[in-house]
């Protein structure tokens, strides 16, 4: 059996009313209470030094100034060239996509994963895609070539 003062107790305390507030903290600052000041200025100043501190932390810095840097191409440039920089940014792409797959394996090694098996699998469909994209940029250059060597033929026919 539960001691009587148990039955007593209430599970959840009484509520709280604004005039209950008001009086104890009325009774806090009563006239008994020698350092009520001084206790009251330092409740203060902390509570603003954690605001101000979230504040100041919560700021996101000014984002920097980002410089572009673009290439200025002649208006009057082949199709040619413009096909032999897509293959060379398409080989450079390639590389660096090597290169960072090739970390992220290491990272896997690293943690415990076993990669090798899905890695086969996509290394045979992105060789396929790699090839296609390939054949389809050697494609282009062929067919630009071709009529741009048709049109120089054609400006050397007719110029007197």
């Amino acid at each position: 059996m539960a001691p009587p003062y148990v039955g007593a107790m209430a599970i959840f305390p009484r509520p709280v009313s604004p005039r209950s507030a008001a009086a104890d903290l009325r009774d806090m600052f009563s006239r008994d209470r020698p350092h009520r000041w001084s206790i009251l200025a330092l409740s203060m100043t902390l509570t603003g030094i954690l605001l101000w501190g979230f504040l100041h932390d919560s700021r996101r810095p000014e984002k920097e100034r980002e410089i572009i840097y673009f290439e200025n191409w002649q208006a009057d440039r082949p199709d040619s060239a413009i096909i032999r920089r897509q293959i060379e940014d398409f080989a450079r792409y390639r590389e660096a996509f090597e290169n960072k797959q090739g970390e992220y394996q290491r990272l896997a090694d690293s943690l415990g994963i076993d990669w090798r098996e899905d890695a086969a699998r996509s290394e045979r469909e992105r060789k396929e895609l790699f090839a296609a994209k390939e054949k389809e940029l050697e494609q282009k250059l062929a067919a630009a070539l071709e009529k741009e060597g048709g049109a120089a033929d054609n400006a050397a026919t007719t110029t007197p």
